[in-house]
Parts: structure tokens; sequence; C-alpha cells
């Protein structure tokens, strides 16, 4: 896609601009986070169990937890990692409550939190065909958000949706431990 701003009646290039480093991305994002996903922020790098959740966020109008995770280049690791964090959020519930209860000096109950409503969003400049086809369910609570920097300061984010017709993943989710974990959780997305 080519992009233009007019200039006293001239057209002149927006080139892209990329992210030299992930924790730019980091920053943009959760300094946004109400305008670009509606999210609270809770916590920026959330270390639990060997695992480092690069941000976390809570969405009030649906009153559940969402991961973030950035990526500033292109790698094949989304899926596996996606269901190993909701593995992770779903079965420790109370540490992620507290960590929400001490990040927003708030007190957030188990019973206020809509565990099936639980996501995994992953931003990058770029998201391969494995990727893209990866989220091609209809249910899924995974979502890529691909996001461009341009030399004039502007900022897209384009979310990659399922395509309409896209199967259900429960039709071949029968065998993975840990994708039947997760399911009995997460509620089918539509």
């Amino acid at each position: 896609m080519l992009l233009y701003q007019i200039n006293n009646n001239k057209m002149e290039e927006i080139k892209e601009k990329p992210f030299k480093k992930e924790i730019e991305l980091h920053k943009l994002c959760e300094n946004n986070l109400e305008n670009i996903f509606g999210l609270k922020f809770v916590k920026r790098e959330f270390n639990f169990n060997n695992f480092r959740l690069d941000t976390l966020a809570f969405d009030e109008s649906n009153k559940s937890f969402v991961i973030i995770e950035y990526k500033k280049i292109s790698n094949f690791s989304v899926i596996d990692q996606g269901y190993a964090y909701l593995s992770l959020m779903l079965n420790n519930k109370a540490e992620f409550i507290l960590e929400y209860n001490e990040s927003c000096k708030e007190s957030l109950k188990r019973e206020d939190v809509d565990w099936s409503q639980s996501k995994v969003i992953f931003v990058s400049p770029t998201f391969n065909n494995y990727q893209k086809e990866s989220i091609n369910f209809k249910d899924l609570p995974f979502e890529l958000w691909e996001v461009k920097r341009f030399s004039n300061d502007t900022i897209s984010f384009n979310n990659i949706k399922p395509s309409k017709t896209s199967e259900s993943i429960n039709t071949i989710a029968t065998t993975s431990e840990q994708i039947k974990t997760v399911n009995k959780e997460v509620v089918v997305y539509t």
C-alpha cells in the first residue's frame, strides 16, 4: 500500500518507519491501551512461573484479563505461546487477581472476573501467512494486530480477523490436554 501526503497540490510519499526496539511498541500500546483496545493497564512484564507476559491488562466491559504480547519481527510461536499464557492464567487465577489489586490499588474478587472472556492479543508490525491462518477459527481466544508507524508520525492498527466461514477449533481440539484445559474455561467467541 502506498501512502501520500498532499502539500501544495503535490503528493509526497509517506514511508514506513519501523520500530527499532520492541520496547517502543510496548510503550506506545501501553500508553494508549484504552484508545486502541478499550483496556485498562495492569502491569508491564508480569513475571510468573518462569514466564514473562509483556503486558497484563483488564477488560472492564467484559470483566476479564487480557494478555498482550509484542513481536518486533515475525516468528512462528503465537498459538502455542497463547495457549501457554491462557493455561498459566486460568490455573493461577489468584495470582492474577492479586497482581491487579496491588497494581491498580483496587479490590477485585474472583467472582468479579469472567474467566471465560480471557484472551491473548499479539501485536506486531507483520504476521506471516502461517500465523494468520492459525487463528482462522471462529472461537479462538487470540487476536492478531498489525501495527505500522510512518514517517509523518501516523500509526495504523489492523486487527486480522478470521474469515466469516471459519470452522470451530472444537472440531479438532479433543486430543490436546492443554487445549482441553483452556477450552473448559474460555467460551466460544462469535
